[in-house]
C-alpha cells in the first residue's frame, strides 16, 4: 500500500533527528507511532489531502534557518474546524503526536516536528470569513497568509495591525499562536490587544468557539489570551477575528545615519517626543548589518558611512501636516548632531524598508546563524551586543545587533562558518544570564520552541512555569500537542 511504502522511505531519516534532538537532550516520549490504519483513517476524513511522500514532507520537516529538523511521515492538510477536530479527536484517542504548523517561518524550532509527530497544517484553511468596513473587524481561517490579507484590506481602505519580514508566506494563526510582533507594534500594539476572539480546537477534538467580533467584552476569563502565545501547545487556532486599523493616507520614510549608539537613543527620543501621534515604527540597525544586507543581497544603502542606521516611518491622515512634523524633526536632529546623514522617501518606500526587513535573510547566507531576540530597558539594548563581541572575540565569524527601538526589542544575531557546539556552549546561557541581569526577556517575540523552552527560568519564577505547567496538564493531559516545545519538562 502507498501508505506503507511512504512511512518505510521516511524512517531513513531517523537517526538524523536522533542526532538533532540528542544534541539537546530530548528524548522521544512514549506516543504511537503512525500505522497504515491511521493514514487510511485520515484518507478518509480529508481525501487527497494525506501526505506521506516523504520528498513532500522534507520542507515541512526543516525550520526555515534549517537549523532543526524533524522526520514526520505523515501531514494533514484539513480545510475546516471541522476536519480539524475529527483529526485531534483520534489523534488524542490513539495517543498520536501532533505538530501544527503555518508557514513555517518560526525562529526557535516551534514550527516543525522534534520526532515523528504528524503535522497538521493549516495551509488550506485561507478563507476569509467575513469583514465589518464600519468596525474594521476581519474573521478568517488561521490558515491565511498576512500579506494576502493585508492586500485585501487595503482594497477596503484598512491595513493589518501587524507587518512581518515573513509576511509573504507567514499563516495569521501562526502570528497569533506565537504572538508576533513585528514593524508595526509601535503603532498598534500587540496581538494581545488586536486579537478580538479565536476558534479553537482543543487536543481531544473538542471547539472552543470565541470568535467575538466584540471590541468589550467583560463575561469572566478572557479565554483567547490563553492560546495567544501558546504555540500550539495548548490547542489548534482554526479562525481569528482581529480588528484592523484604517489604511493611512499618508506615509513617510526617513534613513538616517548616526555616530553612536548614544546618538540612536536621542534620535529616538526626540522623533517619539517631535512626531507623536504619527510615528508609525523606529527601527535600528547597525553598520555590520547594512555591509552584510549589501554583499550578500546586492541593495545599496542610500546613506553609507555610519556606525548604525536608524529608520522613522510615519504614518498619517494628512500629508502636509506630516511632512510639516518630519521636517521639523529632521532638521532639529541635523543641526543639533544627533544624525550626520540622511534621506527621506515618500514614493518608493518598499526600497528602504528592504533595508531591514531582509536583514535576517542576508545573515543566513553569512554562515551558520545563532539567533537571540530580546527586550531589554531601551537604554541597555546595544551593551548586549558589545558584551557579546568582547566575550566571544574571533571565534565568531560576525556579530550583528539590530532590532525595535519602539518597543526595546533587540536582535542579536552570531554568525559562524558552521555550527559549533563550544561556541553555543559560549553564548548560552551567557547571554541569557546578561539579560535576566537588566531585567529583560530572553524571547521578545519569537517565542520559545524547541530551542530555548530550558530557559524560560531567566524570565519566568517557577511558581508563573509550574501554573503554565498545570495549564498544559488540563487542556492536553496527554501532551500530544507540539510536544518538547515552549515550556520546559514537568520534573
Amino acid at each position: 500500500p502507498r501508505g506503507r511504502r511512504a512511512l518505510h522511505a521516511a524512517s531513513s531519516s531517523f537517526q538524523e533527528v536522533m542526532l538533532t534532538s540528542e544534541r539537546y537532550g530530548v528524548q522521544r516520549l512514549p506516543f504511537s507511532h503512525v500505522s497504515d490504519s491511521d493514514v487510511a483513517f485520515f484518507e478518509r476524513i480529508m481525501p487527497g489531502r494525506v501526505i506521506t511522500n516523504p520528498e513532500e514532507l522534507k520542507p515541512f520537516n526543516v525550520d526555515w534557518l534549517k537549523s532543526v529538523r524533524g522526520c514526520s511521515k505523515l501531514m494533514l492538510k484539513p480545510q475546516t474546524r471541522a476536519e480539524v477536530s475529527q483529526a485531534l479527536r483520534y489523534c488524542y484517542k490513539r495517543n498520536l503526536a501532533v505538530n501544527p504548523q503555518g508557514g513555517n517561518t518560526g525562529l526557535v524550532g516551534g514550527s516543525v516536528p522534534v520526532f515523528d509527530e504528524i503535522i497538521l497544517s493549516t495551509v488550506l484553511m485561507n478563507r476569509i470569513i467575513s469583514f465589518d468596513k464600519v468596525s474594521g473587524i476581519l474573521v478568517c481561517q488561521a490558515g491565511c497568509i498576512l500579506e494576502k490579507l493585508n492586500e485585501y484590506l487595503e482594497e477596503q481602505g484598512f491595513i493589518m495591525p501587524l507587518d512581518l519580514g515573513a509576511k509573504g508566506s507567514c499563516h495569521i494563526g501562526g502570528n497569533v499562536a506565537t504572538n508576533a510582533g513585528g514593524l508595526r507594534l509601535l503603532r498598534y500594539g500587540s496581538l494581545r490587544g488586536t486579537v478580538l476572539g479565536l476558534e479553537v480546537v482543543l487536543a481531544d477534538g473538542s471547539a472552543l468557539d470565541c470568535l467575538a467580533s466584540l471590541r468589550k467584552d467583560n463575561t469572566g476569563y478572557d479565554l483567547k489570551q490563553l492560546f495567544i502565545g501558546s504555540e500550539g501547545t495548548l490547542g489548534v487556532i482554526t479562525a481569528v477575528s482581529i480588528l484592523c486599523p484604517q489604511k493611512p493616507k499618508a506615509v513617510n520614510l526617513a534613513f538616517l545615519g548616526c555616530q553612536s549608539f548614544a546618538k540612536v537613543l536621542e534620535t529616538f527620543t526626540t522623533c517619539r517626543a517631535m512626531l507623536g501621534e504619527i510615528l508609525s515604527a523606529c527601527e535600528f540597525m547597525d553598520e555590520k548589518c547594512m555591509e552584510l544586507v549589501e554583499r550578500h543581497l546586492k541593495l545599496s544603502s542610500p546613506v553609507t558611512g555610519s556606525p548604525f542606521y536608524v529608520l522613522i516611518e510615519t504614518s498619517g491622515s494628512n500629508s502636509t501636516h506630516d511632512e510639516e512634523k518630519l521636517n521639523s524633526f529632521l532638521e532639529q536632529a541635523m543641526t543639533s548632531g544627533l544624525v550626520t546623514d540622511g534621506t527621506v522617501a515618500t514614493d518608493d518606500k518598499k526600497i528602504l524598508w528592504s533595508l531591514r526587513e531582509r536583514i535576517t535573510e542576508a545573515l543566513t547566507h553569512d554562515g551558520y546563524v545563532y539567533k537571540y531576540d530580546i527586550s531589554l530597558p531601551v537604554e541597555k539594548l546595544y551593551d548586549l551586543v558589545t558584551d557579546t563581541r568582547a566575550r566571544l572575540g574571533q571565534s565568531a565569524k560576525n556579530i550583528v545587533g539590530y532590532g525595535h527601538l519602539g518597543d526595546g526589542n533587540l536582535h542579536l544575531n552570531i554568525m559562524a562558518e558552521s555550527y559549533s557546539h563550544s561556541l553555543l556552549d559560549a553564548i548560552e546561557p551567557f547571554v541569557y544570564e546578561w539579560t535576566a541581569r537588566y531585567n529583560g526577556s530572553i524571547s521578545a517575540e519569537h517565542g520559545l520552541g524547541f530551542k530555548k523552552k530550558q530557559f524560560m527560568q531567566y524570565s519566568k519564577p517557577n511558581e508563573a512555569v509550574f501554573l503554565m505547567q498545570r495549564f498544559k496538564a488540563m487542556l492536553d493531559p496527554k501532551a500530544i500537542l507540539n510536544p518538547y516545545k515552549t515550556l520546559p519538562s514537568s520534573s
